[in-house]
């Protein structure tokens, strides 16, 4: 077994709290290159907006992959 595969994991949330699974795939290491797949994913399944705020923990691949898909979007470091 590959202990670097991991499971890659997005859930929105709406203004009132209510949660929906947008994305499950496998991924590298949380590299960038992997978060960069799933979220190029979500906007080709029509997901053109920006989310207004991205929460991850400290993963830098997010962050690159959020910065480099959706620019406009706000950062927040869930820890």
């Amino acid at each position: 077994m590959d202990d670097r595969l991991c499971l890659l994991v997005i859930i929105g949330s709406d203004e009132i709290g209510r949660k929906e699974l947008l994305a499950l795939s496998d991924g590298y290491r949380e590299s960038e290159a992997s978060w960069t797949e799933v979220l190029m994913d979500l906007k080709q399944r029509g997901r053109k907006d920006a989310p207004k705020l991205a929460v991850s923990d400290g993963a830098l691949g997010f962050w690159k992959a959020v910065a480099k898909c959706w620019p406009a979007s706000l950062f927040l470091l869930n820890t």
